[in-house]
């Protein structure tokens, strides 16, 4: 796991370079653990609603609902008790008020042809007494845990106004006695998979926009080499391996080149290739340190870490070349900056009295806040919806997964039972 340490005094890089590991890739093997997740702060003025079992509803589908509800910090969830109405015409509107309830989702699961269910489902104003949303969807069994999640998505939209991000996905690095997994799960933690497996550490994942590929760095070659890997063919192939070290990937908004670091003769250098590994060419380049680039939504801009200053701070500058800004100044060490999915903003990690923690800035005013309290939060990654912060952090002497809003209510945590987890990526929204 980098530590900020290492890169403070640019000894991270000449430890990568100095690792010699062996890498196994893993494809379709089954996971024996899931992520846990933990609500330990909710938003203000949460939105009051009832999620009704649906009928017939063997496979969970409405209990998955109610999880991604509550679990998100937004909605106060309201137990309907005795009332199980499954079709509008069953709706008493009045009792749903008694009860506290603004919202009311109710639906069912039936047999369609071909062995396939139809499952149905609608989103209904208790107090306006009308519906907001009613789809239905012919899935089979097996796509009932993300047709709930879709489902999810679409009430929070509807009452929030924002992109519901439950039928995402996030990648992350598992440790476990001394051995490394980059795995992807659903972003309530269900369904883990390795898909590469490695006996020394792996870093850096990076979702391709389309959320088909991951960009990643290993050291199977003896140094710190950059890989793509398609995630449903478990095909990979080399994108940086140059003479040093190549590090920190990251997409373009087109998908159709990575930027990387290029750390050699104890200087680092931001370049960009294609995704086939062709067409390098350098972007930015200092006497010291540049690292960790970010693109802007546009494919404009790229913001990233740099010591040219001195310390390590956030700058940005044009892809196509031109003038570098600083962004960051409060405090002597702020690293690892990521773009907002609007760009209005950047997230980043500032030391701050000794401890490392997450912080957001909003480009125009340059007025920032610091979102986590933790010891050494790390890694910090955007939610598609730009509403949610997922980051590595320590908790009960072991590395986890954490989430925090924007504004810095809504808190989670992520667990597993058994190892370290750390180095998250979250996907993007796949239509």
């Amino acid at each position: 796991m980098r530590k900020p340490g290492d890169r403070a005094n640019g000894t991270y890089m000449k430890k990568l370079a100095s690792c010699i590991v062996f890498l196994l890739l893993v494809l379709c093997r089954p996971a024996f653990a899931a992520l846990s997740i933990e609500i330990v702060g909710g938003g203000e003025n949460q939105i009051p609603i009832s999620v009704v079992p649906f009928e017939s509803d063997s496979g969970g589908v409405s209990a998955v609902i109610a999880a991604d509800l509550a679990r998100c910090g937004m909605f106060k969830m309201i137990d309907p008790g005795s009332a199980q109405p499954h079709d509008i015409s069953q709706v008493n509107y009045p009792d749903w008020k008694d009860k506290g309830a603004d919202a009311v989702v109710i639906g069912g699961i039936y047999p369609a042809a071909g062995g396939q269910y139809e499952v149905r489902f609608r989103l209904l104003d208790a107090n306006k007494q009308t519906q907001l949303a009613g789809f239905s969807y012919t899935v089979s069994s097996s796509q009932f845990r993300q047709t709930a999640h879709r489902i999810a998505d679409v009430i929070y939209q509807q009452l929030t106004g924002n992109a519901g991000v439950f039928s995402t996905k996030i990648a992350y690095i598992l440790k476990r006695s001394g051995h490394f997994e980059l795995q992807v799960a659903d972003a309530d933690g269900y369904g883990a998979q390795p898909i590469v497996s490695v006996n020394a550490p792996i870093i850096s994942p990076a979702w391709s926009p389309d959320g088909k590929k991951i960009a990643y760095v290993s050291f199977e070659l003896g140094k710190a080499a950059v890989y793509v890997q398609d995630i449903l063919t478990g095909r990979r192939h080399v994108v940086a391996n140059f003479r040093g070290s190549n590090s920190a990937p990251a997409w373009s908004p087109d998908g159709k080149e990575i930027a990387f670091t290029w750390s050699h003769d104890g200087h680092s250098r931001i370049d960009i290739v294609d995704e086939d590994g062709r067409n390098r060419r350098e972007i930015e380049a200092s006497p010291g340190i540049s690292t960790e680039a970010s693109f802007s939504p546009d494919g404009q801009q790229i913001i990233f870490t740099s010591d040219r200053g001195g310390s390590p701070q956030v700058y940005r500058m044009p892809v196509a070349g031109g003038k570098i800004e600083r962004l960051t100044f409060e405090g002597n060490y702020n690293v690892s900056p990521h773009y907002s999915p609007d760009g209005k903003s950047f997230i980043y990690l500032e030391r701050n009295g000794g401890h490392f923690n997450v912080a957001i800035q909003d480009f125009t005013t340059g007025q920032s806040q610091i979102l986590t309290d933790g010891d050494l939060d790390q890694s910090p990654t955007f939610a598609p919806n730009g509403q949610l912060i997922l980051y590595a952090s320590i908790y009960g002497g072991r590395g986890i997964l954490a989430i925090v809003s924007i504004d810095g209510r809504i808190k989670q945590r992520l667990t597993m039972q058994s190892g370290d987890i750390r180095e998250p990526a979250w996907g993007p929204l796949v239509h």
